[in-house]
């Protein structure tokens, strides 16, 4: 299997590393400054900064491929993602940020020309944002079957009514796109056909965001993790994606290269805690030595590298297999990564926390945050059960 990447990924990732190390890195505080001193929450002026800095040099939708994109493979991506997952909000300085990567990935395959103009365009410029609204309070959205927000037709428009919680990106106010899943066929023997997808406009009459929800009492700001009330939120019919039924189907199209793209952020995450954590290790001193001539201290290290190389591995093999055979073909192997990179990543970063003692649980480091973000991501975009149970199934199936 060869890993090795094309002349141009290699020349993009050239690019990416520098650019994190001399523009985003040394913001990285000012971020947490400008993020926290806003009444209400928009992208940081840092980031609109870093934004056109970035794409004056090209490095702008890397991880979109086709020609809406950068045209790279996932598996040319992976590396480039892993860079920038090594600051957790960087990725948006390149416009390859979560939620708006899955969202520009389904208009850009399910869109229509009108919605990708109207959507897909400014998306793509980074000019607006947007957010992904299906997991709901009141029901296991691990199983989305169980959602029970409506989408009825009234007429020559659809009509919206549920709640919806963490809806990744509504809090922002540049967010101007709500991707909905609702249940539109209650009564359809099929029960993956009975959910639809509708593009929805936030300033939308009816929508009614309660509160930001926070992860371990971060609350992500600007981007947050909204719950959002629609109370009988009209739209044309054409604001429908794909067409009616097809909701569950574009989930699955959009759900399985989002998961991948977290793991290759994630593996950023957990390389740049391996290597605070040896820093650490090499600085301080305690009880006569160095932390890292404590036995317990080395294992951490050797073990933390040993889970890194692997999920790093897997995660690659995962992309090469998308690119080689499609992201259907793939979902085994999606489910593997998704089960093994956010919990190595937690251990990791668990690990760097314990060798920075205090430091590592406070704002100085970028520890605690990223370890919720790791914890977190054990249950976004699909719990492991969720993964576990389907991997296993498939498995059974094969060896039948």
């Amino acid at each position: 299997m060869d890993f090795e990447l094309s002349e141009r990924a290699r020349t993009l990732l050239a690019q990416v590393e520098a650019f994190m190390a001399a523009q985003v890195l040394p913001n990285e505080h000012l971020y947490d400054q400008q993020a926290r001193a806003q009444v209400v929450p928009a992208t940081p002026a840092i980031v609109q900064q870093l934004k056109a800095e970035a794409r004056a040099q090209g490095l702008w939708n890397l991880f979109l491929p086709g020609s809406h994109g950068a045209g790279l493979r996932n598996l040319e991506y992976a590396p480039l993602a892993e860079a920038m997952g090594r600051v957790l909000w960087a990725s948006e300085v390149f416009n390859c940020s979560a939620p708006d990567t899955g969202n520009m990935e389904v208009l850009s395959l399910y869109g229509t020309p009108a919605q990708q103009d109207r959507w897909l365009k400014p998306l793509l410029a980074g000019t607006i944002r947007s957010a992904f609204s299906m997991t709901e309070p009141a029901v296991a959205s691990s199983d989305a079957t169980n959602i029970r927000c409506s989408i009825t037709q009234d007429g020559d428009h659809w009509v919206v009514n549920g709640r919806k919680w963490f809806t990744s990106g509504a809090m922002n106010s540049d967010c101007k796109l709500l991707i909905v899943m609702g249940k539109s066929s209650p009564d359809h023997p099929d029960a993956h056909r009975q959910q639809s997808m509708l593009l929805v406009p936030k300033d939308t009459p009816g929508i009614t965001i309660l509160r930001d929800m926070t992860v371990f009492g971060y609350d992500s700001r600007p981007v947050g993790h909204a719950e959002v009330v629609y109370d009988n939120v009209r739209v044309p019919l054409d604001h429908m994606l794909l067409g009616e039924g097809r909701g569950f189907e574009i989930a699955q199209g959009r759900l399985g290269p989002g998961r991948i793209h977290h793991c290759m952020r994630l593996i950023g995450c957990a390389q740049r805690a391996l290597e605070l954590m040896c820093r650490r290790a090499n600085s301080r001193h305690a009880f006569g030595r160095a932390l890292g001539e404590h036995g317990s201290v080395k294992e951490d290290i050797a073990r933390s590298f040993c889970d890194i190389e692997q999920a790093r591995l897997l995660t690659l093999r995962t992309a090469d297999k998308m690119d080689r055979e499609g992201n259907k073909a793939a979902r085994d192997m999606i489910s593997a990564a998704k089960i093994v990179v956010p919990d190595m990543a937690a251990r990791v970063i668990d690990r760097a926390m314990q060798v920075h003692g205090a430091a590592g649980l406070s704002q100085d480091t970028f520890l605690a945050e990223a370890y919720a973000y790791a914890r977190y991501m054990r249950m976004g975009d699909g719990p492991d059960q969720v993964h576990l149970a389907a991997l296993g199934r498939a498995l059974l199936k094969r060896h039948a």
